[in-house]
């Protein structure tokens, strides 16, 4: 029988960028320093949710666990270096 049901990884990291991508929102309506636009959103939503199936293509190729959270943690060390960045242009 066919599993219908998404593994528990899957719905947590979804659920972590989609909440990820709120944070701002939400933010934004109680303090003035938060000031996102339409294109700061999207360069969010691009990045994580590329990251997001970068990870997912990885994760359907490889059924290793160790090589799983090694591609996890490069991409999550890769989404923090390209943010600084473009927050505030630390590199």
């Amino acid at each position: 029988m066919a599993r219908t049901i998404a593994p528990r990884w899957r719905l947590a990291m979804w659920g972590g960028i989609a909440v990820l991508l709120l944070l701002p929102l939400i933010a934004m309506q109680f303090t003035r320093e938060v000031t996102w636009d339409a294109a700061d959103f999207a360069f969010a939503g691009l990045l994580l949710l590329g990251a997001g199936l970068v990870f997912e293509l990885a994760a359907w190729r490889s059924r290793a666990l160790v090589w799983r959270l090694s591609i996890g943690c490069a991409l999550v060390l890769a989404v923090l270096l390209i943010w600084a960045d473009a927050a505030v242009g630390v590199f």
